[in-house]
């Protein structure tokens, strides 16, 4: 068996969701996204079951498995009881793992994935957060939202929500030890790494498109999230 292969097969999601595909095409049938792009779950895992090594990189590298949004609505219909999400999510996995996640631009979006809910979370407790929803960044919220940030204090007394007090509630102050045993989960499941990895992936990615890279919302971020 191949590296790519034996490494992909070595994921617990893999050994879950893919039993024997028959290729009959429900999954795609039933997929929100395959309705809406080009994205065909089907031929996700045919290419997995065949076990081609280059055809394997090839997706690795591709928008493909990126367009996934992992709803799972193809483990309720699949009649061989395949889970082509479970195996999406294993994919992205070892794209990230690779490096291949680089080379498609959806992939490249894995650092604005990181940068906002994956650090909101390490950060406040949580994946979504106000103080961080902005219409520079959301124009789709619109100017109510703007209205909102700038009253959010009085609005959020008003409502009953418990905004950054230390108290039980809608977006209480997430405690220390809370936010220690969030870390911990992260370095324990393997997530900080896979953090550092689109980090420096991307970094070497910045370096070779000759755009600046630092932190935050920088130059290669605002260019990898706008487009």
């Amino acid at each position: 068996m191949s590296k790519l292969i034996e490494l992909l097969h070595k994921d617990i999601r893999v050994i879950e969701g893919l039993k024997a595909c028959i290729n009959c095409g429900t999954c795609t049938a039933i997929c929100p996204a395959a309705a809406v792009s080009d994205y065909d779950p089907r031929m996700v895992v045919d290419t997995v079951q065949q076990g081609n090594e280059k055809e394997l990189e090839l997706l690795l590298k591709s928008d493909t498995i990126w367009r996934c949004g992992e709803c799972l609505s193809c483990k309720t219909r699949c009649p061989r009881e395949n889970v082509p999400g479970y195996i999406i999510q294993a994919l992205r996995a070892l794209s990230v793992e690779t490096g291949f996640f680089i080379e498609s631009k959806q992939g490249q979006k894995q650092l604005a994935i990181k940068r906002t809910v994956g650090d909101h979370i390490l950060q406040y407790g949580y994946c979504v957060y106000i103080d961080e929803v902005n219409t520079d960044m959301y124009p789709e919220q619109g100017p109510v939202w703007d209205w909102l940030r700038e009253n959010k204090e009085s609005v959020m007394n008003r409502l009953g929500a418990s905004y950054k007090k230390d108290q039980s509630g809608t977006l209480r102050q997430t405690s220390n030890e809370s936010l220690n045993d969030l870390k911990k989960i992260f370095d324990e499941t393997g997530a900080t790494e896979r953090f550092d990895k689109i980090e420096e992936y991307s970094r070497l990615n910045a370096i070779k498109m000759d755009i600046p890279f630092s932190k935050g919302n920088d130059e290669y971020f605002k260019k990898m999230y706008e487009e």
